[in-house]
């Protein structure tokens, strides 16, 4: 995420989405999300977050705990901690020590947006 990206929306820690969220800017999101997260721009999930469901964005940062697939059309960060089931698809990878990834990745200068 550029120092000027704004967060357009947040999810708080005690808060729990039972849903599909589509955001024309930035998330954050420290809660629990049973679905598809679709942001323009950044989706940034917290170390105690957990996010049940697909994400599709232009660049994520990930410390908390996803089960679905992240298709990312520039950089996908992974920070120690996080946990991941399921298929990745960017540009760019990152990942730090210390994080569990189950899945498969595929990185390509084309990546689908599915909205």
């Amino acid at each position: 995420m550029n120092k000027e990206d704004k967060i357009d929306s947040v999810i708080g820690k005690s808060t729990s989405i039972h849903g599909d969220i589509k955001v024309n800017g930035s998330i954050k999101v420290d809660g629990k999300i049973e679905g598809n997260i679709n942001s323009k721009e950044s989706a940034l999930i917290g170390r105690e977050s957990s996010v049940k469901g697909n994400i599709n964005c232009r660049s994520a940062v990930i410390g908390g705990k996803i089960h679905g697939n992240i298709n990312a059309q520039e950089v996908i960060e992974f920070q120690s901690g996080a946990e991941m089931y399921g298929d990745v698809v960017c540009k760019g990878l990152i990942v730090e020590k210390g994080v569990f990834f189950e899945g498969n990745c595929r990185m390509s200068q084309e990546t689908k947006e599915k909205q």
